[in-house]
């Protein structure tokens, strides 16, 4: 349980210090699309981190329980498959920033996203 607390902590600090940025302007992830592509070398990074966040957290926390801590396990399987299919398929990134439209609503998720993280592990 400490861990879950651990990685909510965090994913909720992320999500939400990330949804703010969207919402005044300061994050745009077509931009960040954008950057993966010039740079292969940036896209293989990231990707790599994916994979390594994933692995961790899928190595030490894969727990499908009928909690909110199954929450963790899929962001953790999420950031693997995610990781592996950057590495594997470089410009699927690019794919996916040319889907993205800039939107408040995508702040106010990531808001959510974040505040439901924070619950868990700064308040429950």
């Amino acid at each position: 349980m400490e861990l879950s607390i651990l990685v909510a902590r965090i994913l909720a600090v992320i999500f939400a210090a990330g949804g703010f940025a969207v919402l005044i302007g300061r994050l745009d992830f077509s931009e960040i699309a954008e950057d993966f592509r010039e740079s292969p070398a940036l896209t293989f990074i990231a990707g790599s981190l994916g994979v390594i966040t994933g692995l961790v957290l899928v190595g030490y926390h894969n727990l499908w329980v009928g909690d909110w801590t199954v929450l963790v396990t899929i962001f953790g399987w999420l950031m693997l498959l995610g990781g592996l299919s950057v590495v594997i398929f470089p410009k699927s990134l690019v794919l996916m920033g040319k889907y993205y439209r800039h939107s408040p609503l995508w702040g106010v998720l990531l808001i959510c996203l974040g505040l439901l993280f924070g619950y868990f592990g700064f308040l429950l």
